[in-house]
């Protein structure tokens, strides 16, 4: 008669987990001091995503070292919008000139819609009272 016996998960079997069903594709470029990683990822529903992580290499108080870490998710159904943005920054760099027509909107600048409305970051508005005329009539 076989024994059954139950297996121990280790930290490390979770990581490789996540990494086995999430990660699809990888790439790092090195630049200078910096490594820039494009990580290809998958959600639980399947969808491809990006994650551009860039890491630096610091050292602490104690001369240790570690690595500080800034990442970017970006979803499939931005990738156009970004890569225009990205571009127009990229040209203005190196000619130092703004782009004549901006491809999308920014979403800094307000419209018939949102005007005098604060967004929050789940794109609901927020009105505010105008405390201008309020304040003048008190002084």
């Amino acid at each position: 008669m076989k024994s059954k016996t139950k297996r121990q998960f280790t930290m490390e079997d979770t990581e490789n987990k996540g990494k086995e069903r999430g990660e699809i594709f990888s790439r790092a470029i090195r630049a200078g001091k910096r490594t820039y990683f494009f990580d290809v990822k998958t959600t639980v529903e399947e969808e491809a995503y990006l994650t551009i992580t860039e890491s630096k290499r610091r050292f602490n108080d104690q001369g240790k070292f570690f690595y500080e870490k800034h990442k970017l998710f970006l979803y499939k159904e931005d990738f156009e919008k970004f890569l225009n943005g990205l571009n127009d920054s990229i040209e203005f760099i190196k000619t130092g000139k703004a782009p004549d027509q901006p491809v999308s909107e920014s979403v800094f600048s307000p419209s018939n819609e949102t005007e005098g409305k604060v967004l929050t970051p789940m794109n609901r508005s927020i009105e505010f009272d105008d405390l201008t005329s309020e304040a003048e009539d008190t002084v």
